[in-house]
Formats: C-alpha cells, sequence, structure tokens
C-alpha cells in the first residue's frame, strides 16, 4: 500500500489556488469583494494584457493594520468570521479567506495600504507564496493591491488561459456585474491604458445601468419593486419589446452579491408569460433582500452558488413584482409618423445610389413578404374569392386630397437602364419566394397583369399539369394534391430551408444591403468578446460589423434577405451560440449565421397570402426534390397516397 505523505505547503497552496484564481477574472473578483467589505466608495480597477500580466486594484476602505499585514496572506485567515455561527448568516462579500493567499501563491502580490490611525503607510511585497519585504510606504487611506506575471510559474494553469482580449472581456464582466450590485460605490475601469467604465456613484440604479450596459439598454428598462413576506424585490426590468434570444441580460443580486438563482429566473420568465414571444427572454437588473440567515453562499468557491432556506417567497416576490411592474409600465408601442424630409432624404438616397451603378440596395422598414405580386387577370372566378388583390381600397372622402406616394426603399440602377411603366412590371417566381422582406409590394390598385406565371426553369423536375391546389389550413400549412399524393406543406419550414441554400450556395459572393441607419447593437462582456473574435466570419456571410467599442457592434450591411428590424436579435442570436459553442470549427459557426438569418427572414406561420402567391410557392418547392427537412431538422412536407387515404375512410 502507498505509503500516505502530507504535501509540502506551497503544494496544497496551488492546489487550493487553482480553486478559488481560475483566471485574472477571479483574481479581481476577489479583491473587489475586500475592498466593497472594506467599506470603499471609490474603487479603481486596472489591468495590462487581459490581466496576465498586471492587475491593479486600488480602494479609499478602511484599510489594513500594520500588524494583520501578514495574517491576510495566510489561507483562512479573515476578519469576517469570528466563530461557527457566524456562517449562518454571512453578510460580507467575501469570508472564505483564501483570496489573498491564493492569488498569492500564484503571483507577485504587492499591497500598499494605510488606515485613518497610521501616520504613515506600509509595503508589503510576497513573491510566489514567500513573503519578500515589508516596509514603511506613503500612500492614502486605503488599499492598493498589485498582481504581477499571474501564473507565471504555473504552466498548467496558464495554457488554459484565452487571448488577452477574452481574458480582458471576462475582467470586463466581473467589473460590470459588481459595478451593478453596488451603484452607491463609483468604479473605475482601466483597460490597457484606456478608460473603458466610469460609474458616478450615486446610487441610482437606472443610472449605473446606464453606464455599465448603454443607454439604449436603460432606456427599455421599468421600475420594479415589491414585498412579499420577508422578501424584498427592487430593480429593472425590460418591456416585453426588447426581450433577447438569450438569458445573458438578466442580472440578479442577493444581499448585495450577484448570484445565478435559477428561482429568480423562472419567476421572472414566469411573469412574462403570455407578454413575450416563445424562444425570447426578457432583461432584468433586479436586487433581492431578505434575511441573511435564509441564504447559504457557502456552496461553491465562486460564490456565484447560493442555496435558498425557502425558495417560495423568493419565487412569488420576483413573480409579484415584475406582473405589477409590467402591468404599470409596459404602455403600447406609438405610431411614428413619417419625418416632413422625407421627400428630401428620398431624393438624396436615389441620386446617391444612381451614382454607385447598382451594386448596393437600401433597406427599408420590414413590410408583408408576400405582398408582392397582383394577378387580376390571371385569375378564375373560383380564385377570385381568395385573392387579396380583389380587395377596394376604402374610398377616399372627396375634399381629402391623395397623400403623396413615398417610398424608403431605393434600388440602385444603372443610369442607362430604362425603368418600366407599372403596367409591364412582373416579379419572377424566384424574386416572389426569396426576395429580401424589404422589398416594395405591388399596390392593391395596380392594373392587372396579362403575362403569364412564371414556371420552373427545369419543366423535367415538375409536371404542372399532375399538380392542383387545393388550399391553406390554419395559415400555416399548403394543401396540394401532386402526382396522385395530398402533399401538405409547412411554409415557414419550406421557405426557411429555401433561404438557407441560397445563402449557403452564395456564400462569399453575395451583394449586402446598405442599411439607411446603422443598427447599433448592445451585448454582454462575454457575447461581446465572442463576436468581436469571430467578425471575419459574421462579415464572410454577408454582413459589415464592426467593433464599436464598449460591448457593442455596429452593422451597416446584412444580406438581402434579412429585415433591419430583425438584426437586433440576429447578432444577439449569434452571439450568444458562439458563446456556448466556443470550440466549434469556423464552417459549423457560418451554418449557425446561415440558420438564424434563414429563420428570421422566411415567412411565418400566420402571416397572410393570396392563392397566387401559395400556389406558385408549392410549384416551386415541388421542383425542389433535395428540400425536405428545415435547417433545424423538421419535415418541410408530408405526403398521403390516395390509397392511406381510402383506408382511412374503410374504401378499401
Amino acid at each position: 500500500m502507498p505509503k500516505i505523505n502530507v504535501m509540502p505547503k506551497h503544494i496544497w497552496e496551488l492546489i487550493a489556488a487553482g480553486e478559488v484564481v481560475e483566471r485574472p477574472a477571479s483574481a479581481v473578483k476577489e479583491l473587489l469583494e475586500n475592498s466593497i467589505d472594506a467599506g470603499a466608495s471609490s474603487i479603481t480597477v486596472e489591468i495590462k494584457n487581459g490581466g496576465i500580466t498586471y492587475i491593479r486594484v486600488t480602494d479609499n476602505g478602511c484599510g489594513i493594520a500594520r500588524e494583520d499585514i501578514r495574517n491576510a496572506f495566510v489561507s483562512h485567515a479573515t476578519s469576517k468570521v469570528t466563530d461557527a455561527d457566524s456562517l449562518n448568516a454571512i453578510f460580507t462579500l467575501g469570508f472564505r479567506g483564501e483570496a489573498l493567499a491564493s492569488i498569492a501563491a500564484v503571483s507577485k502580490a504587492e499591497m500598499l495600504t494605510r488606515t485613518a490611525d497610521d501616520e504613515i503607510g506600509t509595503r508589503y511585497l510576497v513573491e510566489y507564496g514567500e513573503e519578500k519585504l515589508i516596509d514603511d510606504a506613503g500612500c492614502p487611506i486605503g488599499t492598493t493591491v498589485t498582481i504581477r506575471d499571474l501564473f507565471s510559474k504555473t504552466p498548467a494553469r496558464m495554457k488554459f488561459l484565452k487571448k488577452d482580449v477574452t481574458e480582458a472581456n471576462m475582467v470586463s464582466a466581473v467589473v460590470d456585474r459588481i459595478a451593478l450590485s453596488h451603484p452607491e460605490i463609483s468604479f473605475r475601469f482601466i483597460r490597457d491604458g484606456k478608460q473603458t467604465l466610469l460609474t458616478t456613484g450615486g446610487n441610482d440604479l437606472l443610472a449605473c445601468a446606464g453606464e455599465v450596459l448603454g443607454r439604449d439598454f436603460a432606456q427599455s428598462l421599468i421600475p420594479c419593486s415589491g414585498e412579499y413576506g420577508p422578501v424584498k424585490v427592487e430593480g429593472y426590468i425590460s418591456k416585453p419589446a426588447f426581450s433577447r434570444p438569450n438569458r445573458n441580460m438578466q442580472f440578479f443580486f442577493v444581499n448585495g452579491r450577484y448570484v445565478r438563482t435559477g428561482t429568480g429566473s423562472a419567476a421572472l420568465n414566469e411573469a412574462y408569460k403570455h407578454s413575450i414571444m416563445v424562444g425570447k427572454f426578457p432583461c432584468c437588473v433586479l436586487r433581492i433582500s431578505l434575511a441573511f440567515s435564509s441564504v447559504d453562499v457557502n456552496v461553491h468557491p465562486a460564490k456565484t452558488e447560493i442555496r435558498f432556506t425557502d425558495e417560495k417567497p423568493v419565487f412569488n416576490a420576483v413573480y409579484a413584482a415584475c406582473r405589477q411592474a409590467l402591468e404599470r409600465g409596459d404602455t403600447p408601442g406609438r405610431i411614428v409618423t413619417p419625418s416632413k424630409n422625407t421627400e428630401q432624404l428620398e431624393e438624396i438616397y436615389t441620386r446617391k445610389t444612381t451614382e454607385s451603378a447598382g451594386q448596393y440596395r437600401f433597406a427599408q422598414p420590414k413590410k408583408d413578404f408576400w405582398q408582392s405580386v397582383d394577378l387580376k387577370a390571371g385569375s378564375t372566378p373560383e380564385e377570385k374569392t381568395h385573392d387579396r388583390s380583389e380587395e377596394k381600397p376604402t374610398a377616399r372622402p372627396a375634399e381629402t386630397p391623395p397623400a403623396p406616394k413615398v417610398s424608403t426603399t431605393v434600388t440602385a440602377r444603372a443610369p442607362e437602364e430604362e425603368i418600366p411603366a407599372d403596367d409591364e412590371r412582373i416579379d419572377s417566381i424566384d424574386d416572389i419566394l426569396l426576395s429580401s422582406p424589404g422589398k416594395k409590394p405591388a399596390e392593391e390598385t395596380a392594373p392587372a397583369v396579362t403575362a403569364e406565371p412564371v414556371l420552373p426553369k427545369d419543366p423535367s423536375e415538375f409536371d404542372e399539369e399532375r399538380f392542383r391546389y387545393i388550399g391553406e389550413a390554419f395559415k400555416t400549412y399548403i394543401i396540394c394534391e401532386y402526382d396522385k399524393k395530398l402533399v401538405f406543406i409547412d411554409k415557414h419550414a419550406a421557405h426557411e430551408r429555401m433561404i438557407y441554400e441560397k445563402l449557403r450556395k452564395e456564400s462569399g459572393e453575395r451583394t449586402p444591403q446598405i442599411l439607411l441607419t446603422p443598427v447599433t447593437v448592445t451585448l454582454t462582456k462575454e457575447e461581446y468578446a465572442a463576436v468581436t473574435e469571430n467578425l471575419d466570419i459574421i462579415n464572410s456571410a454577408g454582413f459589415e460589423a464592426e467593433d464599436f467599442g464598449t460591448g457593442s457592434v455596429i452593422i451597416r450591411e446584412c444580406p438581402m434577405e434579412l429585415s433591419p428590424d430583425d438584426l437586433p436579435d440576429v447578432i444577439a442570436e449569434i452571439a450568444g451560440r458562439f458563446v456556448e459553442k466556443k470550440q466549434d470549427v469556423q464552417f459549423e459557426k457560418m451554418d449557425w449565421i446561415f440558420h438564424s438569418v434563414a429563420c428570421r427572414s422566411a415567412i411565418k406561420a400566420g402571416d397572410n397570402a393570396s392563392r397566387f402567391e401559395l400556389e406558385n410557392f408549392a410549384k416551386k418547392l415541388l421542383s425542389m426534390p433535395d428540400i425536405r427537412y428545415c435547417p433545424h431538422g423538421r419535415p418541410v412536407l408530408l405526403e398521403m397516397t390516395e390509397r392511406e387515404l381510402e383506408k382511412n375512410f374503410g374504401r378499401v
């Protein structure tokens, strides 16, 4: 049997350090929590090279007496826990007494500190767990801790660190969360010599959210507060219209500590039930206050996981506060009237796009995808009852002059190109099915089109004589008869796959649409880091995305199929996937982007469509035998033979 030995001190210190200090962000978190517990009202964090080579945290707290400095760097030494009963009601952020000892074991650590009772400060230097210096030093009241060369003597830990920019963004995310948890403290974050965050410390949570997460995010929030028994909830939640495709913008703080709580998240989602689309998640910055004895924070060294002695009051308090906030603050959206300068702007953009010789197309607000072709002359009497183009517009009062037509879409044409008259225009089926959502729809009162519908390019793949259109069920499923089979088509799934295949086929050779107004998307620090690392992949998929700084990216171009209204959700969804699937290869990441664009661009279940549009869509799909599943794996059509139908009715 192997002999049991007591490990040397430097070995078990390295093991313990690995539990507490996983990366530079972990060290910054521990130092910030110590500064907050010291009563600081102003804290400055400075890092270089992602915090790997340099970290400095300065506060104006109470400081540490000289006789206690050595003990501060001893494992399990703390001023916050005095006996076993103290663990039943922990009211400080730190309590384990492991942070400074763990950090000093894997770096060169230096501390400058002075208390209000001391006339001169103290400088203490520790290198990889060994004391090097303790001496007098001039410094203000408070504490400054400087960490250099983190993990330089622990290559096993160093090799798992990410790029400097990724580590720096993780540190930034930690600072953001702690700044939100304590809006009464002024936080300053300096990254490679550049200040990227400064909060005023005015104890205004909404102002702090704007400083940390951006003004656009803060403007989407509504106040939320309430009490349920011993639990108090206060903070802000987002309006349903500003939801996101993931939970990365949900911030919960329990007794001033940032935590991940499934109870709070479930209560928040339940409060938004029937107010938000499926697959969307609300945003929040919520502070939950309850008795310290009702929370167990001694669950994990990172202290981001907690347990409640009774989760029901917490769930009820969050749910009730959010429901009341939504009832009070979720006001209906406002209709924005066109600007008086719309005609002037249209003239300017028309001139510019004409000069550009037709390379790009400018985007416009999202419109009805299917409203593109008017077929009066080609419809049979039975078909006319289903054709929306036959509906007559409401007559205007005689004394009211007709409003001028103002188009927000500008399609570039070569100077020599002749623009056909309105009665000569007709869109092909490809344009009907795979056009941009920004495509200008035909007017309801347009003259009848006499041209024959365009058939699939390869007649051998589709025999129109064997096809008969029947109708549409539930505004979702197209029903038709083809080759002696009854065919049911999921129009959203089928159209999504068509767009996806088109994007893949034209990857790298696409003509994007330039946005009249660039779209700025605010992301979490993890999402921002993932997107900035993969900007080349995003841009190769038909976007023009740039790093806008402070957790945002700006989109100047996007694929023609995508509506600008959907851009924030698409970018946030792509960013979330990048964070979850960091190790996937490039072509898989491209597929995510194509999936997101196709899903957002495709017609949705419940959208209205005319008989002509649905019939030609079915013909288009049946002429493409390779399309049988949507990008998510769902079937796009189901078939039933005549014999199977007769068997169900007992005829055979």
